[in-house]
Formats: C-alpha cells, structure tokens, sequence
C-alpha cells in the first residue's frame, strides 16, 4: 500500500475515465467531426484577407543583379523603397499602394534563394515568388490559392505595361505544385495542435474545476488513491483521445486533399506527445486550486484565446507587427505548429525538432510539478 507507483491503481483510473469521457455524445462531434468538418469548409473555400500587406519572394542572383535588365530588377530600383535586411528573412524592398476605397497596400519584397523561397512559402511568410535570374519575370504561385492569385494580378499589372490578364509579354506564369505549399498543407497541422491545446485545457482543466466544485473531489481524499496518480490518469485519457482525434483528422485530410507527411514520423509522433505534456501540465496548474467553474472558465480563456488568435492556426502569424513576432514564436502553441508544420511541408527531423521537444516537454513537467504541490482535494 506504501509503493510510489501502484500500476492497477494507475489502470482502474485510466479505464474509469475513459469510460467517463467516451459515454458523452458530444465528445465524438467536438472532438473529431468539428474539426473535420472545419477542416473542410477552410480548405475548400478559404475567405479571402483584406488589402494590408502581401510579402513576396525575389530570386535574384549576383549575376542578375548587377545585369539589372529584367522587369522586375527596374520596378525595384525606381519604384520600390529600399531597406537594409537586418536578418535573414527580413524584406530588402518594400511599396505602398494606397487607394481610397481600399485603402493601403503595402509590399514587402524579399531577396532571397530558391530553397529559402520555398521555406517562406510553406510556412506561409510569403504567397508568391517571382524569377527574374533568366532576364524575365517569371511568377510562381499556387493556383488554387486565391489570395497569391491576387497578388499575381496587382504585382503584373505594376511591374509590366498595365496589363492584368494575359500577362505581360516576355512574363510567364508558372503554377507551383510543390507538396506542402497549399494552404490545406498549412490548416491541417495547425488544427491538429489546436485540438491537442483546447482538448487539454477544457478536458482536464475544467473537468477537474467542475469535480471540485460538485464536492465529487472531496469524497476521493477518503480513498486510499494518490493525487498523482489521479492527475496522470486523467491525462493519459486525454492523450489516448487526442491521438485517435489527430489520426481521425489527418486520415480525413489524405483521404479529401491528399495531405502528406515530407518529414520523420518519430519526430511527428514524439512532438506530439511533447505538445500532449505541455498543454496537460498547464491544464493541471491552472485547475489545482480553483473551485469556482465561472473562475476556472476565466483562466483557461485568459491562456487558450491568446495563443489560438496569435500563433498562427488559420493564418501566418507573420502578418502581426515584427515587434512582436518574438514573443508570438516562444509561445508553446507557435512552436507546437510550427514544429508539426516543419515536419508535414518541409521535411523536418529530429535535428530540427530537438529543441521544441525539449522546450514543451519541460514546460509540461515544471508545470505539472507546481500544479501537483499546490494541488487540493476541496
């Protein structure tokens, strides 16, 4: 009875609470057909951003650019505002367009390779890359994307002789059909760490705040169970449904948009298990001392909302302001993401998500451990 680790006591809770959760109708619809159906309806029809600022790649060789005679190599010289890049992905040229019904347009133009061109435009940092190292302006976008198509139609209309459609002559237009570059490619992992953050949070979170608040906790301190084996039955549950929710989804996006997976699978299946014991820690620091469900709503809004408008699930988090883009980035749902989107569209590893890994995984244990200490029955 004195043991740390009671492995049947560990079982029978598991089992108790998955029957607990798997009983309720509604845990099948949230937790695995909403996020299908909303996977659907985004990738088939995706709302199209208004006119604030659209980034593009320029592929641009030394020999190019000291030629300077294509089309687009005069349009950045004279029309164009220079700016020194200060980092690796930071823009060299930048235009304002600004109009009085539409207001501004901005342009940010970066000079960059073609393997660097194609990271920004799977991570969503750019939708539209222009070639100009054969002396013509060459366009390469997805086809699909209506939001690149856009920026095609106003960037051709500037750069050649006013004409939108056909392109300019000696322009061409080239469709990219490149794995990993729609924004399906984008959605799917992106909603796959939002279920892993709003099933932990909600499901552990508040189920724990809604126990207590009932007194259904205070009968289990009579019990000879150990809180901790409590806290991580509950989360192991959590994890199991995560997972078939993840797999459910994913199967569905094969299946509907034939979405691949270009990276390691063990560093998929390891990051997701690092993003399962981040969110899960938070979900128990914040629930270990609450009682009071309206409290308990408060706090796990105040944590969810932020990170599900700022880390970039439905759109690049790259359009915020780049005094920001620093914190949005450490948040543990950006990397989340970002490290599921290296792995889906850019053919990431475990070098590349090593660090991430490390990252949530801590978070998830320090947390764990102050919501254990902290923690109480009533």
């Amino acid at each position: 009875m004195n043991k740390f680790f009671r492995i049947r006591q560990l079982w029978l809770l598991i089992q108790a609470h998955f029957h607990e959760i798997i009983r309720e109708p509604g845990v099948i619809f949230w937790g695995i057909i909403f996020p299908i159906l909303m996977s659907l309806g985004l990738g088939l029809a995706f709302t199209r951003k208004a006119d604030v600022a659209r980034k593009v790649a320029v592929i641009q060789t030394s020999e190019t650019s000291a030629a300077d005679t294509s089309a687009i190599s005069r349009f950045l010289g004279s029309r164009c505002e220079q700016h020194q890049p200060s980092g690796k992905n930071d823009y060299r040229w930048k235009i304002e367009i600004r109009d009085n019904k539409l207001g501004k347009s901005t342009y940010f133009f970066y000079e960059v390779g073609w393997d660097d061109a194609l990271v920004l435009l799977k991570k969503g940092t750019v939708n539209l890359i222009i070639d100009s190292s054969n002396g013509e302006t060459v366009y390469n976008f997805d086809p699909v994307n209506s939001d690149a198509e856009l920026t095609y139609l106003k960037l051709s209309a500037m750069i050649g002789p006013g004409n939108v459609l056909p392109a300019p002559a000696g322009d061409e237009i080239r469709p990219l059909t490149l794995a990993g570059t729609r924004y399906i490619d984008f959605l799917i992992p992106g909603l796959i760490t939002l279920g892993i953050m709003m099933s932990s949070m909600w499901g552990i979170s508040y189920g724990i705040i809604e126990k207590r608040s009932k007194k259904l906790l205070r009968r289990m301190v009579a019990t000879p169970m150990k809180k901790s084996h409590f806290l991580i039955a509950l989360i192991a549950v959590r994890v199991i449904m995560n997972f078939i929710e993840a797999l459910a989804v994913f199967l569905f996006a094969i299946v509907a948009f034939k979405v691949t997976i270009q990276g390691s699978i063990s560093a998929l299946i390891l990051l997701f298990f690092a993003g399962n014991i981040a969110f899960a820690g938070l979900a128990v620091l914040i629930s270990s001392h609450t009682s009071n469900t309206e409290v308990g709503n408060g706090l796990i809004n105040a944590v969810v909302m932020p990170m599900m408008v700022l880390s970039g699930i439905f759109f690049s988090y790259h359009n915020f302001p780049d005094w920001s883009l620093p914190v949005i980035r450490n948040l543990p749902l950006t990397m989340l993401a970002d490290g599921m989107r290296g792995i889906f569209n850019e053919g990431a590893g475990w070098s590349q998500t090593a660090l991430p890994v490390v990252i949530l995984s801590t978070i998830g244990v320090v947390c764990f451990g102050t919501g254990l200490k902290i923690f109480k029955w009533h």
